[in-house]
């Protein structure tokens, strides 16, 4: 970690973080403490725009797997549950003091802003959170690549992905005791060594854009600030 905080950092989160412990698609509870992380976050000096998932409502991919919906129409329904999410996720910010706006990559202006590259960064220099909905607005992208997309737009300085564990490891911790994590790796030596740090599209534009991915867990003890600040186990993916 350098010796001061990252000043602009893209969160992605999926959605299956803010699902309640029953399977319900929101738990108010989680929406409330990630508000008061990214929060921290902002007190620390750190500029944050948002990505989150659909995942807790729905997969395009897996629903068109079932044969009765095609991979497109299954997307858009993804990129509207991510909307939804994206409006939750607002409404806890700034029940906790954080001034957020969602911005959608699919037009739905009656309900928040479309997406534009230039008012995005007027946000975020007035110290606003972005959150970033609908995907790239396109079907067959997933949200890890819409992060780096967003990223890169967004003069960034690094992605954090966080998930489920709190790191790459060199194997599924869950399924080899043996697995080690990495604290630091070229993204060169993550695709030599076959780790799946983000899908293929979203890690070969960070590697292009020469964009840092810091993947750690969103889980406690962990946080977003703890990671960003240094203070919780994670993997910097460099160029």
């Amino acid at each position: 970690m350098p010796d001061t905080p990252f000043r602009r950092v893209l969160v992605k989160l999926s959605g299956e973080a803010l699902a309640a412990p029953d399977g319900y698609w929101l738990h108010p509870p989680t929406l409330a403490g990630l508000a008061e992380d990214i929060a921290r976050t902002i007190a620390a000096g750190i500029e944050v725009a948002l990505v989150v998932g659909g995942g807790n409502m729905i997969r395009g991919a897996r629903i068109s797997q079932a044969g009765f919906i095609d991979r497109a129409t299954g997307d858009s329904l993804g990129m509207m549950a991510t909307v939804m999410n994206s409006l939750a996720l607002e409404t806890a910010l700034n029940a906790a003091g954080v001034q957020a706006r969602t911005m959608s990559a699919v037009s739905m202006p009656t309900i928040c802003e479309t997406f534009a590259r230039q008012p995005a960064l007027h946000h975020l220099d007035k110290g606003q959170v972005v959150v970033l909905a609908g995907g790239t607005g396109n079907p067959y992208f997933t949200t890890d690549t819409a992060a780096v997309l967003r990223a890169a737009e967004l003069r960034c300085d690094a992605v954090l992905k966080a998930t489920q564990v709190d790191g790459v490891y060199t194997a599924d911790p869950k399924t080899d005791p043996s697995a080690t994590r990495y604290d630091r790796i070229t993204h060169d030596e993550a695709i030599a060594r076959d780790l799946k740090v983000m899908d293929t599209a979203a890690f070969a534009l960070a590697r292009e854009s020469r964009l840092s991915i810091v993947v750690g867990s969103v889980h406690a003890p962990s946080s977003i600030t703890a990671i960003l600040t240094g203070d919780a186990p994670c993997t910097h993916v460099v160029p």
